[in-house]
């Protein structure tokens, strides 16, 4: 929980207040950053997983200790960066680890330490999503009023140095088993697991970018993921379309994080008896619902609404996308699976900033629109059309 929330810096949510004070200050066009951010974003999707399967072989501590490290080197580099290519590393850096590799490595100790009870400790794990959403636009927006955005980037290094690196090395451990224990606190594992571990002394490789079945799951996550990154990033401009202010942008991330962590905690449960793919298809449709709402959403009210509903969405969309994976795979070998799901996810959120803004600025953001609309209901169709079998 406290990782996930460390990573906010990273995040496209934290990212959209920095948006206007560094188009400000370089000159850089909405259209130029967003191409910045999507080819920052698109080189770092092949670190995550690289790093996702070191952590395979290494261990989820260790690799939490060196990106950790990384990271907030990141957060220093983007606040000393001058021009468009120390921008474009700076930003692969903080993507890759803020919104791929630190929270994949949470996710993984816990796909590790439960089994049975996965759901709900995803859930757990997901509330540091949820305060960091609520805490780190404004926390980044009181830090550019103090200390202007390069000054803001360089302190969130530091912080992500302070919270991360203690607990990496003094308190994580990489699996219950390393301790004289089994998931859940159980007596044995289950037979599942039992049969997956058998399967991997065995030597049998597990096909994944190969596989349909990872594509048949993998490709429908990957549109909420570009949905939600494109109406977070341009939130600033999509409210000031409203006629509301870039305050009120940064401050209703605030019910936004409230929705995301009870609904999330709330499908933490749920996903335990339901599986993935219902609450896929509910997310869906919750995404449909948010992109709509934002169309009417021209008092601070509705903003709120609005804000809430999409907030909803989200906390479903990361409960489904941590559990869907050792859900169907296992525990065994989960950082290339998990690693490779995490590539395709964060390519498409490079692509929905660019995308949406290219679309609205070029032709409308009616079409840019609809067009969110189609791709979501698209997604939710394939998921039930395609039916995976469990590993």
């Amino acid at each position: 929980m406290a990782v996930t929330f460390a990573a906010g810096p990273g995040q496209s949510f934290m990212f959209t207040v920095f948006i206007d004070p560094i188009i400000e200050d370089t000159g850089y066009s909405r259209t130029l950053l967003s191409s910045i951010y999507a080819a920052g974003t698109v080189v770092s999707a092949m670190a995550v997983m690289i790093v996702s399967r070191l952590s395979d072989h290494q261990g989820p501590r260790t690799m939490l200790i060196v990106m950790a490290v990384v990271f907030g080197m990141a957060c220093v580099a983007l606040s000393l960066a001058t021009g468009m290519i120390a921008m474009a590393i700076a930003l692969a850096l903080l993507r890759g680890l803020g919104q791929g590799a630190m929270p994949v490595n949470g996710s993984l100790l816990v796909s590790q330490w439960f089994i049975v009870r996965r759901g709900r400790a995803m859930a757990i794990m997901g509330l540091g999503g949820a305060i960091t959403i609520a805490v780190m636009p404004n926390l980044g927006q009181l830090l550019i009023d103090l200390l202007n955005w390069r000054g803001a980037y360089f302190a969130l290094g530091l912080m992500v140095w302070v919270i991360v690196l203690p607990l990496a090395i003094f308190v994580i451990r990489n699996k219950p088993e390393d301790i004289g224990q089994f998931p859940d606190g159980a007596r044995d594992l289950p037979e599942d697991e039992v049969r997956r571990i058998k399967r991997a002394e065995s030597g049998e490789k597990r096909k994944v970018l190969t596989s349909f079945s990872f594509w048949a799951l993998a490709f429908p996550m990957a549109i909420p993921a570009l949905v939600d990154t494109a109406l977070i990033f341009h939130q600033v401009a999509l409210f000031e379309r409203q006629g509301l202010s870039a305050e009120l942008a940064a401050r209703v991330f605030v019910p936004f994080a409230i929705a995301s962590a009870v609904t999330g905690f709330l499908a933490g449960f749920i996903v335990e008896r339901t599986g993935p793919t219902p609450l896929f298809v509910a997310n869906a449709g919750m995404f449909i619902v948010a992109v709509l709402m934002l169309q009417v959403a021209s008092t601070g009210f509705l903003a709120v609404i609005y804000a809430i509903i999409l907030g909803s969405a989200m906390g479903m969309q990361q409960i489904g996308a941590r559990y869907t994976w050792p859900y169907y795979y296992g525990r065994q070998g989960l950082g290339q699976v998990q690693g490779s799901a995490m590539m395709i996810m964060i390519s498409a959120t490079a692509i929905g900033p660019l995308l949406f803004a290219s679309v609205a600025e070029n032709i409308s953001y009616s079409l840019a629109f609809v067009g969110m609309v189609v791709l979501l209901a698209i997604a939710a169709v394939l998921r039930l059309i395609f039916r995976v079998q469990r590993a």
